[in-house]
């Protein structure tokens, strides 16, 4: 983060609903911003590994997180997830998904993929039988990915991502930063319009 090179930082957890919420609108920026510089993909962590069920208090506290971004947004949530499964406050496996399928060039199509399959399918995005289902429908080397999830290389690199995540500017997920001349810069995030943080970062990149 020294560099002069600019750099522009997406910090972000699959399990993070409004990471779910922001999708659209950070793929129309994000089609923006390749075209001026580097975007960079930060894997933040939200829970660690944890096989305890959630508490009856914790999962309607993010059911009414869904209802709430559902009725700011329209956001589109499947709330059966939570009557068909046994929710854990554990989003680091799912983070791990994302980091094996970037090994196989998937990085954004597993992301997503554990979104919808937790948003909309009401899969356990916590539970390796789940990022072992979407590996197959993606199409990549299942045993590959399996090897990986589980490898003490894979663990040191997420180690780092959440290393990385935790010395920018942030307060919470999703979170975008631009590195510029040195400086690191939090932009502001609009769930409902791209083009003010586009406006943040040309201004900041003009500078």
């Amino acid at each position: 983060m020294s560099s002069n090179k600019s750099l522009f930082y997406y910090v972000h957890d699959p399990m993070c609903s409004w990471c779910w919420a922001h999708l659209p609108e950070w793929q129309k920026l994000e089609a923006h911003l390749s075209e001026l510089l580097p975007v960079e993909y930060v894997l933040g962590g939200l829970a660690p590994d944890s096989d305890v069920p959630m508490p009856m208090d914790q999962q309607q506290a993010i059911s009414g997180y869904w209802q709430k971004i559902s009725n700011l947004l329209g956001t589109e949530f499947n709330f059966d997830f939570w009557s068909e499964n046994t929710p854990r406050r554990s989003t680091y496996p799912a983070c791990r998904a994302v980091l094996a399928a970037s090994w196989q060039n998937a990085m954004h199509e597993m992301n997503i993929a554990l979104q919808k399959a937790y948003y909309l399918r009401a899969m356990n995005p916590s539970d390796i039988k789940t990022h072992v289902i979407l590996a197959e429908e993606l199409g990549l080397n299942v045993e590959q990915f399996s090897t990986d999830l589980s490898s003490e290389k894979l663990n040191n690199e997420f180690n780092q991502q959440l290393s990385l995540a935790r010395s920018l500017p942030i307060q919470g997920f999703p979170s975008m930063v631009l590195s510029h001349r040195g400086q690191l810069h939090p932009i502001a995030l609009d769930y409902k319009d791209h083009r003010g943080a586009l406006a943040q970062v040309k201004e900041i990149l003009a500078s």
